[in-house]
């Protein structure tokens, strides 16, 4: 038995739960954009200086792990072919700073040959990368 027809309430879509799912989607991009860093180089554990001074975004950098191996902004290479791939970043005519981010673990030596190696580019300024303690 039916007693009227106003009691009966018309269909509804409710948008509560739709706002809450585009805040919570808002949010985990929001998190996930700060979390993400830069990253130029490969992994390594930079040593500590306390004498550090923080630099510009420089466009070229050469990365030493410990395992010995090279790269030019993230780019794995021999250290024979290090020279040419970093010649080909730098603009001619132009000073341009070269960041070595070399693992503390690294062996003195490959380390003293790549800088070797960017001496011999004109135009480029050597910088070692190193962590604030």
């Amino acid at each position: 038995m039916r007693l009227s027809e106003e009691n009966e309430s018309q269909a509804q879509i409710n948008i509560v739960p739709m706002i809450d799912v585009i805040f919570a989607i808002l949010v985990y991009f929001i998190v996930s954009t700060l979390s993400l860093t830069r990253l130029e180089s490969l992994p390594v554990n930079l040593p500590g200086a306390t004498t550090a001074q923080l630099q510009n975004a420089p466009p070229v950098t050469v990365s030493l792990d410990r395992q010995g191996r090279i790269a030019v902004n993230r780019e794995i290479v021999p250290l024979e072919q290090m020279k040419a791939r970093v010649q080909a970043l730098v603009p001619p005519g132009q000073s341009t700073v070269v960041v070595i981010n070399a693992d503390r673990d690294a062996s003195y030596g490959q380390v003293v040959a790549i800088m070797d190696q960017l001496r011999q580019i004109p135009g480029v300024r050597i910088a070692v990368a190193t962590q604030r303690p």
